[in-house]
């Protein structure tokens, strides 16, 4: 209800009003009668002709109305009343007052007169009606009324039914102002949810942001993305983008390091067709990059490049070392021009990176020019930067050009580290070059640095390579005060030296020492021992063998089969045989071939005394080739079998799988020894059961009645001879027994042996033509030649007497049939005769 301002005089105390009004207009204001009087609380400010009702205009500052009637029966309708809008609408919808309003004194008389107030609805309309006049109301009014309500009820169907009595029509000015002032992020929630009922809502960029910094405040990740959300589905609803809201939660999320829900919010910008700013791109690849995904960091990158947003400064800072590192060279190159043709300076960040990963790389070239560039550009290359070119250089073998960057440093103030030292040393060491090596090494003791066990044993190491007893020993003595404990590999390669140098006892010292720092020796000594078998020295073997024992170290059964097989071949049978019996007591087995080898030693053997120790030895190996020997010599009352069977019985048990190439050597070496030993017939019984057991399956050939022949090329020289005459005797029986003659007859023999048959066979006027490997004779001429009784008489019984003398000189035509030293491994198959 309004008054007129103006003078009046009335009583102050008592103020009587009468309402005449249309009746489709009923109010409130009617449950008055117009003879009651109002009583007001301060009726002193009324002399202004009610000047005290304009606060009514704006919604906070309304007064308090308080009505209250002179008669005390009608107590019961006093109402206090900030509405100015409770009137319904007319049948008409105009919604006004039609009468006029009279305002009385005590003595009836009308002070004043004028229309009233219109209806207005809560929540529809935005101003009041003064008379005729619409009056709005102030913003700041309305944004204070909304901040009051909001910081009363927070949240809830409270808060929003307060919301919805509202006296004023609200708008998304009122809500942003509103969310400004309100601190607190839930009761801020409430109010954008509950004006996003409304029907004048609109989205609003900058109530996102607000209400996004605010949740980022608190660190309330979930509301972020819940949110986030919500404008998704706002956005869409309305075909309103909020770009610096979307951007924002991107950045906040990315910060936050949660990688999971910030992508799948930058992805569901991407689809949503929103623009992603280069801030949010740098944000999401520094996120990824610190968590160890470089090829997701990419992935957005190329997307960048897709969507078309150009690259900042900072985004080329961050992808040309991420991309450097990660080993896309190509890419950080293109990216470092690029950046340099947009008039952007690299800074020395970048310059390094590319420096490293290209020297990493092998680039060394390009290295270098970025470098050089990094130079041009007035920047003063780093301690790290120099380090790194130092150790690509100095990797790749290119230690003069190390050398030169190593001065530049020092030129440019630096001074080297411990590592640098270390790398210099270290490849020029193994490169060779000792004495650069030894100058860096005494440069790093000046400049404070102990050197590590490792530098230590690069220097000894590539000493004792190059043969340098003195220095290397100086080394080992140098890390031994310096309180460093040498390596493994030190001592090895230390032992390894004084080895070579035939040090025993400074190697025996060293040995001693090695093994007080707590390693196992056994090894080390035997490797010491193997190279004074190699060598060839077997004095110096056996004594480092006995200084061995006396320490209690250890050895291996392979090396005392080597050192048995060295003694072997130098003639130290008694030597050897202590060794043997080692070697057999430590329930090492000896093998047909270890046994044939010391055979082999018997058949050359022309020395009485040797001979005993010889079959003293192959007593000793407790082989059962041995007990085969003894009874092959023996009678037939004896052996209880004729000597074909027994031979039979004895190959029957080799196992051919394993020692067919052992048992072909066995086989040869015996032929030798029985041929030596004039047991003609017990050899040619071996080569038989030889051949029937396939040992020498391609020795004879027979094709049809063209050509016949005998191959002895792989052969030992009394295994040919013996080969030659019972292959003879075979060919003289199919001949004349069944009549069959072939046209040619061969025995290829090889340049080695072709001799000795060819005398063998010239003693009983043979006629075989002797060509270079080849020993040939027509059928018709060999059937004729089998028909003398001399050669009957070779053929069956035995050689003739100059035989003798042709197996006399077995150790001057073939001096290379002694056997070697052989290893445990199965031997290859016999090549020839000179084998033995």
């Amino acid at each position: 209800m309004i008054f007129r301002s103006g003078r009046c005089q009335f009583n102050p105390r008592i103020l009587y009003f009468r309402l005449t009004q249309n009746p489709s207009s009923r109010s409130p204001f009617h449950t008055f009668s117009s003879q009651n009087p109002i009583s007001f609380t301060n009726a002193a400010n009324c002399c202004n002709k009610f000047d005290w009702f304009s606060s009514i205009i704006g919604v906070n500052s309304v007064s308090p109305i308080f009505f209250m009637s002179k008669n005390p029966s009608y107590e019961r309708n006093i109402s206090l009343f900030r509405s100015y809008c409770s009137v319904e609408k007319s049948d008409d919808g105009s919604g006004e007052w039609t009468d006029e309003i009279e305002y009385l004194d005590e003595s009836g008389s009308i002070i004043y007169s004028g229309k009233g107030l219109r209806s207005v609805e809560p929540g529809v309309d935005d101003h009041v009606m003064v008379g005729e006049l619409k009056k709005p109301f102030l913003n700041a009014s309305a944004v204070a009324k909304i901040v009051e309500v909001v910081k009363r009820w927070k949240w809830g169907p409270e808060l929003e039914t307060q919301l919805d009595k509202l006296q004023f029509l609200p708008n998304m000015t009122h809500i942003t102002q509103a969310l400004k002032i309100i601190n607190e992020s839930d009761a801020s929630l409430s109010l954008l949810r509950w004006a996003k009922r409304q029907s004048w809502y609109s989205p609003s960029d900058e109530c996102y942001i607000m209400l996004f910094d605010r949740l980022n405040r608190d660190r309330d990740f979930n509301g972020i993305q819940s949110l986030f959300d919500e404008m998704i589905q706002d956005s869409s609803n309305n075909g309103v983008s909020s770009f610096s809201a979307y951007n924002r939660v991107i950045q906040y999320l990315a910060k936050a390091e949660k990688l999971e829900v910030s992508f799948c919010c930058f992805k569901k910008a991407q689809e949503s067709g929103y623009k992603v700013d280069t801030q949010t791109y740098n944000a999401l690849m520094t996120l990824f990059l610190h968590k160890g995904l470089p090829f997701k960091a990419f992935e957005i990158y190329e997307s960048m490049e897709v969507a078309g947003c150009l690259l900042d400064e900072s985004t080329y800072e961050l992808m040309i070392p991420s991309l450097a590192k990660s080993g896309r060279l190509d890419a950080a190159s293109k990216l470092f021009q690029e950046m340099k043709e947009r008039k952007l300076r690299p800074s020395l960040s970048v310059f390094a990176s590319l420096v490293d990963s290209m020297g990493k790389a092998g680039r060394l070239d390009a290295s270098i020019k970025v470098y050089m560039e990094a130079q041009g550009c007035g920047l003063r290359p780093s301690a790290t930067m120099y380090v790194s070119l130092i150790e690509s250089f100095a990797k790749a073998g290119k230690l003069d050009s190390a050398l030169r960057l190593w001065d530049d440093m020092k030129k440019a103030g630096y001074r080297p580290n411990f590592g640098l030292y270390t790398l210099i040393i270290e490849s020029h060491a193994k490169s060779g070059k000792l004495e650069i090596a030894m100058s860096t090494f005494k440069d790093m003791e000046k400049a404070g640095f102990l050197p590590t066990p490792s530098t230590y044993s690069s220097l000894l190491e590539m000493h004792a390579a190059s043969g340098q007893v003195d220095s290397a020993m100086r080394l080992y003595n140098s890390m031994a005060n310096a309180g460093l404990r040498p390596g493994l590999s030190t001592y090895t390669a230390l032992l390894t030296l004084l080895a070579n140098k035939k040090l025993v006892d400074v190697a025996a010292k060293v040995l001693l020492e090695m093994k007080s720092m707590g390693f196992l020796i056994d090894v080390s000594a035997s490797d010491v021992l193997m190279v004074y078998i190699k060598d060839g020295s077997v004095d110096l073997a056996l004594k480092w063998l006995r200084f061995m024992g006396s320490s209690g170290i250890r050895t291996n059964n392979f090396i005392i089969r080597q050192l048995f097989e060295s003694c072997m071949k130098h003639g130290l049978f008694e030597s050897a045989k202590p060794l043997l019996e080692t070697y057999v007591n430590s329930a090492a087995k000896v093998d047909l071939i270890l046994y044939t080898s010391i055979l082999a030693h018997l058949v050359r053997c022309q020395d009485e005394q040797n001979e005993r120790h010889l079959m003293s030895i192959l007593s000793t190996t407790k082989h059962k080739a041995h007990e085969f020997m003894c009874g092959l010599f023996t009678g037939p009352e004896q052996r209880k079998q004729p000597v074909l069977s027994f031979v039979r019985e004895f190959f029957q048990g080799i196992d051919y799988e394993l020692e067919e190439g052992a048992a072909r050597y066995f086989v040869n070496v015996l032929l030798n020894y029985l041929v030596l030993m004039g047991q003609i017939n017990r050899a040619r019984c071996v080569w038989k059961v030889a051949y029937e057991n396939k040992l020498f399956p391609k020795a004879i050939v027979f094709d049809q009645q063209i050509a016949w022949s005998l191959d002895v090329r792989n052969l030992s020289v009394g295994a040919a001879l013996v080969a030659v005459v019972h292959t003879l005797h075979r060919f003289r029986k199919r001949m004349l027994y069944y009549g069959v003659v072939p046209r040619r007859i061969k025995l290829v023999t090889g340049p080695t042996l072709k001799i000795v048959v060819a005398q063998m066979l010239s003693s009983v006027e043979s006629p075989f033509e002797v060509s270079k490997v080849v020993l040939r004779a027509p059928g018709d001429s060999v059937m004729e030649w089998f028909k003398k009784p001399i050669v009957q008489q070779f053929l069956l019984n035995e050689m003739p007497s100059r035989a003798d003398i042709l197996m006399h000189k077995l150790n001057i035509l073939f001096p290379s049939s002694a056997p070697e030293v052989r290893s445990l491994s199965p031997p290859k198959p016999l090549m020839s005769g000179k084998a033995l």
